[in-house]
């Protein structure tokens, strides 16, 4: 006879040639001939010496065991006292009563929305992680869900977890914000064959989530396009002095057309407006001449403008100087007074008058 004595938190299995007899728990056991015992810890998992239905024949046994049964596509969040341990995957696992108080939550992988009661803090650890999908969708964002590429539902701003299985799931996200679209350095051609470039811009918005991504590809690239193409037509339309003198007529023009195509791609346009016209290097060279051309025939006709009032002006002066001596006199002596002031030197002799003398010097005989 041999003596065994099992401690608290311990139970001992009891083998005899290799075959199972019997369960044994806390206290002195006395073992038969050829009879051993295998100690195991009540607090860790059971791993059966050999195979676990057999095992469970024994009913006082099979009462001791908690026996989970997780299938392919499922998995087993394994709580020790509330804590999250571990994650059971595929196959039969078996833990010890009675020590410790544990949980077991099933999860089914073949469905992709997670149904199940899980604090969020499991979604950061690795072990449960690695089986979860995860997006996140802006608060100024709106997306389209789709599983195995079929449109699902729209989704607000958020995060949005999945479980990772076999079934695809995508989302395609769209920006809700003002956004400004900008066409720079559009080489165009006038009605006139002038060439000129052209900074276009477009404010929009999206409005319709599901006719952008779902029913238009690429909805930003066709918004330029229309954008481009409008611009055309209306800068065709126009010779290069109409352009430069309608320019914001010609952008609530442009307005109006790229709205009504922009519609159709789920989007509203806010505002369009041309920045710049800029004209290429001999253009250029033309409009400064022209421009020069221009400033040189105004500045010709004030000239004469200018001659035109100073010869009436002194036409008048003469008139009166005509019929009044005594101004003829004055006027005389401002002319003496203005020469003088370029000589250096005056010489006058003898008791005549000064006045006859001096006109004498400066007259012209």
């Amino acid at each position: 006879m041999l003596r065994v004595r099992i401690n608290v938190g311990k139970v001992g299995l009891v083998f005899k040639r290799g075959d199972y007899v019997k369960v044994i728990t806390q206290g002195v056991h006395w073992l038969g001939l050829n009879q051993r015992v295998l100690t195991y810890d009540l607090s860790t998992i059971f791993i059966a010496p050999l195979a676990l239905e057999i095992l469970l024949k024994d009913e006082v046994l099979a009462n001791m065991l908690d026996v989970i049964e997780v299938k392919d596509g499922e998995l087993v969040l394994l709580y020790e006292k509330g804590n999250f341990k571990s994650v059971l995957t595929s196959g039969r696992y078996a833990y010890w009563k009675g020590l410790i108080e544990r949980e077991y939550v099933r999860v089914d992988l073949s469905k992709i929305y997670i149904t199940e009661s899980l604090d969020k803090s499991l979604f950061s650890k690795l072990e449960v992680s690695k089986y979860i999908r995860t997006f996140e969708v802006a608060a100024y964002e709106k997306a389209v869900l789709l599983v195995d590429d079929v449109y699902t539902k729209t989704l607000e701003g958020g995060t949005y977890r999945f479980w990772r299985n076999d079934t695809t799931v995508k989302i395609a996200k769209v920006d809700l914000r003002q956004l400004q679209l900008e066409i720079a350095g559009q080489e165009l051609l006038t009605k006139d064959k002038a060439a000129i470039r052209i900074n276009f811009y477009t404010q929009y918005k999206v409005t319709d989530v599901e006719k952008a991504l779902l029913d238009n590809k690429d909805y930003e690239k066709q918004l330029y396009i229309t954008m481009q193409l409008v611009l055309r037509t209306y800068v065709g339309a126009y010779t290069l002095d109409e352009l430069l003198e309608r320019k914001e007529n010609i952008a609530e023009a442009v307005f109006e057309d790229v709205k009504a195509g922009a519609s159709k791609l789920g989007v509203t346009v806010l505002n369009c407006g041309i920045r710049d016209v800029i004209l290429t290097g001999e253009m250029k060279d033309i409009m400064n001449q022209v421009l020069v051309a221009q400033k040189k025939a105004q500045a010709n006709v004030i000239m004469r403008r200018e001659e035109t009032a100073s010869t009436r002006s002194l036409l008048n002066t003469a008139k009166l100087m005509e019929e009044n001596d005594m101004l003829y006199k004055l006027k005389e002596m401002e002319y003496v007074e203005k020469i003088a002031d370029k000589i250096g030197e005056i010489t006058v002799s003898g008791n005549g008058n000064m006045v006859a003398q001096l006109r004498e010097i400066f007259s012209v005989k």
